[in-house]
């Protein structure tokens, strides 16, 4: 049985303006008109159950702006919470060579917004450091709230999937003890996107291939399967101390293969391009730039 394409909701700017709608092969259904006056955001359009009435909206309709034309922005730009999960695959607890044995609990750390840019914009490497790290990741999108949700429930709660390279400024994420904030929120450091495919079924979650390319050269790559902590369970987790709330987005981990653990050490510069894709998501896709 061949398995229907997911609806690719986006939020870009086009024409000076900030929308929201379908990425289809052809082209964007700009459904701002449709849902921006009374949904500011993709989160409020999350926030309020309505992102199926948003797929529906679209369907039949021609696009009405090129691929060329839009500029893609993260899909959800004002997060309450923005938690990434930090090793969470076995290799990648090898990795460190650091003799401890794989964790018993989920490392998390929180990243601000602005430290992402979208699909196809580049990534920022900043004068104060040259060590840019990729990491791809999938990412996912709560649709109702809760607190202490039982792992059983946990997917009732997620509205929708998407990817993310959690790039990380290396030497910054180690300048202090306990934690990796430093290293992780510079801006446009990272990249979230390239939309959003709304969530239907555990299919989707459970044993999906992740990849990330560098210039087209497979540097990471596994199956969710592996992961140490399930997607189920980093839900539960989170929410047993924080409510979680519509529109918040969780980054779940990333497979071995970080340019950190070449030896040497192999960073992004300028010009390199990386992809991160998984299994009915799609392909986030950025560049790397020097700032200013």
């Amino acid at each position: 049985m061949t398995r229907q394409i997911p609806a690719r909701i986006a939020s870009f700017r086009v024409h000076g303006h900030i929308g929201c709608g379908l990425v289809t092969d052809e082209g964007v259904i700009d459904l701002s008109k449709d849902f921006l006056p009374n949904f500011p955001d993709l989160r409020a359009v999350i926030e309020a159950g309505a992102l199926a009435r948003l797929v529906a909206a679209g369907e039949g309709r021609k696009p009405d702006v090129r691929l060329d034309e839009i500029e893609y922005l993260i899909p959800i730009a004002n997060p309450e919470k923005l938690i990434c999960v930090g090793v969470n695959f076995p290799d990648r607890n090898e990795e460190y060579k650091d003799g401890q044995a794989a964790p018993s609990k989920p490392s998390l750390f929180i990243r601000f917004p602005r430290s992402f840019t979208g699909h196809e914009r580049p990534l920022i490497r900043p004068p104060e450091s040259e060590q840019l790290d990729y990491e791809g990741e999938i990412v996912i999108v709560i649709g109702k709230g809760g607190r202490r949700i039982a792992e059983v429930d946990a997917y009732d709660h997620i509205a929708a999937l998407s990817l993310c390279n959690e790039g990380t400024i290396r030497d910054w994420a180690r300048h202090a003890k306990f934690n990796v904030t430093q290293g992780k929120n510079w801006d446009r450091s990272g990249s979230i996107g390239p939309w959003l495919v709304p969530f239907t079924d555990a299919a989707q979650l459970d044993d999906i291939e992740l990849t990330t390319r560098v210039n087209g050269e497979v540097r990471q790559h596994d199956r969710t399967s592996r992961m140490m902590f399930s997607f189920r369970y980093i839900l539960s987790y989170i929410s047993t101390f924080a409510t979680l709330v519509p529109g918040d987005v969780i980054v779940c981990g990333t497979p071995t293969g970080a340019g950190a653990r070449f030896d040497p050490p192999v960073w992004l510069k300028p010009g390199d391009v990386i992809e991160v894709e998984a299994d009915g998501i799609g392909v986030l896709r950025n560049g790397v730039e020097d700032e200013g």
